[in-house]
């Protein structure tokens, strides 16, 4: 009988995570011989072949996106531009600023007067995740304000707010000037930086995007955009999967 590893077809392991971006296929043969990496749930062999359209591949536990053609873009969304297919208004577009083909779609949403960093990308997977409240995947936003919050205010929005909709989770809130603070949060309730300003007494005049999980880049001018590095799509990935883990309730406390 022939042994999954042996099957004939596909490509060998090692090749496909080599292109997306583990480093050489040498490096890629170490991390198979260590026993780090996994196909469809089996600890995988050396030699092994997959198909990279339907294989579940994962390296220390955190999936890897491996089909063929995927394409992830970050563009440093402008003011007034909207985030979708098109508009009745005729505004601009994010979709106008990156490429069309392949066809991409956003990771979450940025509102028109929001400004900063958004992911378009044919990555169904990842960009569910990502966009997934109970994901809880990082963003760094830098707020200006209406006037300057007390050090109570800016404690209230650590340890979380009233909104319509609930309370918040706790934030992480800083000064960075006398009416600027940045803000991060993990959550995605419609514009929750706005309404939390809002419900600590303050008007939000402008809010930037500045950082998605472990991806930033402070020289993205507005309306431009680059292709996220193997590097930064495989932190996206890690990231995901940490907060996951995290999130586990323990053995012990379901005793």
């Amino acid at each position: 009988m022939t042994e999954p590893d042996e099957l004939p077809g596909g490509d060998r392991l090692q090749k496909v995570l080599a292109a997306v971006g583990f480093g050489s296929r040498r490096t890629c043969e170490e991390l198979i011989e260590a026993g780090r990496v996994t196909v469809d749930g089996e600890v995988a062999l050396l030699g092994r072949r997959v198909d990279p359209d339907v294989a579940e591949v994962m390296v220390d536990g955190v999936p890897v996106s491996v089909r063929p053609g995927l394409v992830y873009y970050l563009l440093n969304k402008p003011r007034d531009v909207v985030v979708t297919a098109s508009d009745p208004q005729g505004r601009p577009t994010a979709l106008d600023l990156v490429p069309r083909e392949p066809r991409v779609f956003s990771v979450g949403r940025l509102d028109a007067d929001t400004e900063g960093l958004i992911i378009f990308t044919n990555d169904g997977d990842l960009a569910h995740r990502l966009a997934h409240p109970s994901f809880g995947v990082e963003k760094e936003y830098l707020v200006e304000l209406d006037g300057i919050p007390t050090p109570g205010q800016v404690r209230q929005l650590r340890s979380g707010v009233v909104l319509e909709d609930g309370l918040t989770a706790p934030a992480r809130a800083s000064m960075v000037e006398p009416r600027a603070l940045r803000l991060t949060i993990h959550e995605g309730r419609n514009r929750q930086v706005r309404r939390m300003c809002a419900a600590v007494g303050h008007h939000v005049v402008r809010l930037v995007r500045v950082r998605i999980g472990p991806v930033s880049d402070h020289s993205l001018a507005p309306g431009e955009w680059r292709p996220l590095t193997a590097e930064e799509v495989r932190g996206l990935e890690e990231s995901v999967a940490e907060v996951r883990v995290r999130r586990q309730p323990s053995k012990r406390a379901n005793r």
